[in-house]
């Protein structure tokens, strides 16, 4: 066991700023799903989860060792793609409707929390 600002074992100091893994693996964005995972997970193949990287749709992070990973959230858009191309739609195509839905989904938020704000019942300052 390593204490406080000590190196671990393999050389790396610990990273202060790291939540504990249980609220990392309860994060939507934490890159936890190896391509081979996501890839059996979203029913596709690690090519069509390249293409959809090429496409800009998602980026997926990059272990140390330079693998691709992969958060639910990215998961969650990379099945939405499969979906559209499924139903005959380009891959490029796929990825410009998912991301004109995220595009809505962000603004009809944003138009809620002003609701909110205007008539009053917004948390935070007026």
């Amino acid at each position: 066991m390593t204490s406080e600002g000590q190196p671990n074992v393999d050389g790396r100091q610990p990273d202060q700023d790291r939540p504990p893994v249980a609220d990392r693996l309860d994060d939507d964005h934490f890159p936890a799903y190896t391509m081979g995972r996501a890839a059996e997970l979203v029913g596709a193949t690690p090519a069509f989860l390249r293409a959809l990287g090429e496409a800009r749709l998602i980026t997926p992070t990059r272990s140390d060792g330079g693998h691709r990973r992969y958060s639910r959230h990215q998961l969650r858009l990379a099945a939405r793609a499969r979906e559209l191309v499924d139903q005959g739609t380009p891959v490029d195509a796929a990825c410009r409707i998912i991301s004109l839905e995220e595009q809505l989904e962000q603004a009809e938020r944003d138009h809620e929390e002003l609701r909110r704000w205007s008539a009053g019942t917004a948390p935070g300052p007026r």
